[in-house]
């Protein structure tokens, strides 16, 4: 086999005129976006629909890339072990820029209907074209083997045997890490579900999600939305779910409905209709507010009790962010409803460990939406399980108990802490609220489970969400991200 020549890790790969036919721009699209979340830790929810406003990419055209690098993403643990059975040298000493062009081609002859022989040319076309002459002749070969059988016969070739080693086997016909799957069996077990639930918790990181808007409320309604073409949502009362642009939904352009997944619209109901003791005084926190989805449904709910008279009239959510650029974030979140209600989010920057100390049982309700390794939101996210490593849990630990107990002391006696995370590992859920209420008395931990079932009007079944009083919710249970939620009411 002709081998391309490997080096060190190219900082940009070079675009060289010699192709022989017409690149399709879907696939440069795709392999760009590889490249952006490999070289730059670039998120592809994130560079993916910028990368196509850019180059005004729509319909089909779209479709494909988002298929091509989302599937890339989320099958690579698969799709590596293939290549590496069929290059002759270690696959780490082949260059990253074709390394990350390869996945794309054995994503099209492996998963998708686009015929072997139109998948193995494109990918060679783009090779050529963004790499060089050389590479593309190796492509060229690889994918020819690669292209010799189909995803179960390759499965079965390249998984270690499923007796003797099930967690590797299913690291790689699921892609996952093997430390991911360990520890998605373990937060089942520990949450309450059988271990033989792993395999559809791992199909469900794998499946491509639908987008769920919340309706924010006193902006709009999910009535109006679905009266549009939406379709009402699953889970959350507020949540519709659309397919197409979301640049074609008027909602959407205005900022009164905005992409959520109904998992975290959840936890923010949750928050905002779990009983207080005492009255509401409208005094309303969110520690780490960033990008602000959150912020705008729970300042939207305080605009809507506001105007009810259910709270004072100068009722209000802090949203609390510590880095520049995502304040920045959130105060774009919260424009919409800024804008129709002046004053009702105050967006600030700071050190969310400080509150506490600084601003001392003033809150009604407190929302902690911890920093997290965002084991839970795997398909959304798909390069994340590529990019955590264990080592993450451990330095995330000591952040998610201060801001934790950082709130606790910003709550007033009889208000109420959520705290949650996109993810259900337990070093991150329900080890942290243990050592955070160690050695205090005045906290009560409320069933969360409930508090759920009953904002999502009967929609999620209580008995789902664990032995409690937490709650956990799961991909292939509730088909939203796996959001876990403690409610913690000062005595």
């Amino acid at each position: 086999m002709n081998s391309p020549r490997t080096g060190s890790r190219p900082a940009r790969a070079k675009t060289r005129n010699v192709a022989r036919r017409e690149v399709d721009p879907a696939r440069v699209v795709a392999w760009r976006t590889l490249r952006a979340v490999d070289e730059r830790d670039a998120y592809a929810n994130l560079e993916l629909p910028e990368r196509l406003r850019a180059v005004r990419m729509t319909g089909r055209d779209a479709a494909l890339a988002t298929e091509l690098t989302y599937g890339a993403l989320r099958g690579r643990g698969l799709y590596d072990a293939v290549l590496a059975a069929c290059v002759d040298r270690p696959l780490d000493d082949v260059d990253p820029p074709l390394v990350d062009a390869l996945r794309l081609g054995v994503h099209q002859l492996l998963a998708t209907r686009v015929p072997p022989h139109a998948a193995v040319a494109a990918t060679v076309d783009l090779v050529r074209a963004e790499i060089g002459q050389g590479a593309a002749g190796f492509a060229n070969a690889v994918l020819r083997r690669v292209a010799a059988h189909d995803a179960g016969t390759w499965s079965a070739k390249v998984a270690p045997d499923a007796g003797t080693d099930p967690e590797g086997h299913l690291a790689v016909t699921r892609s996952h890490p093997e430390w991911i799957v360990r520890a998605l069996k373990g937060a089942l077990v520990l949450a309450g579900r059988p271990a033989g639930e792993l395999p559809a918790l791992l199909d469900a990181d794998n499946t491509r999600p639908v987008v769920a808007l919340v309706a924010l409320p006193g902006l709009t309604d999910p009535a109006g939305l679905v009266a549009g073409g939406a379709r009402q949502g699953s889970l959350s009362p507020l949540a519709v779910t659309v397919t197409g642009a979301l640049d074609e939904v008027p909602a959407v352009r205005a900022g009164w409905a905005r992409v959520q997944d109904e998992g975290s619209q959840l936890v923010a109901l949750a928050l905002a209709e779990v009983e207080l003791t005492g009255p509401d005084t409208g005094r309303w926190l969110d520690v780490c507010a960033g990008p602000g989805g959150k912020s705008a449904l729970l300042g939207a709910t305080v605009a809507v009790l506001r105007a009810n008279g259910d709270v004072p009239e100068d009722a209000s959510l802090l949203a609390n962010e510590i880095t520049p650029h995502r304040v920045g974030l959130v105060r774009g979140s919260v424009a919409a409803v800024v804008s129709a209600t002046p004053g009702v989010v105050e967006v600030v920057e700071g050190d969310g460990r400080e509150l506490g100390n600084n601003r001392p049982g003033e809150f009604d309700r407190v929302l902690v939406d911890a920093p997290c390794t965002g084991l839970g939101a795997l398909r959304r996210r798909p390069e994340a399980r590529w990019r955590r490593r264990p080592a993450d849990l451990a330095s995330l630990g000591p952040l998610q108990r201060d801001l934790l107990r950082s709130a606790l002391d910003a709550v007033r006696p009889g208000g109420v802490v959520a705290y949650a995370t996109c993810s259900p590992h337990p070093a991150e859920t329900r080890t942290v609220v243990t050592d955070a209420l160690k050695g205090r008395d005045d906290v009560e931990q409320l069933d969360a489970r409930a508090v759920l079932a009953r904002v999502s009007g009967g929609r999620v079944d209580a008995a789902t969400l664990g032995s409690g009083p937490a709650a956990q919710l799961w991909p292939h249970l509730h088909g939203c991200d796996a959001m876990f939620l403690a409610l913690l009411r000062r005595r």
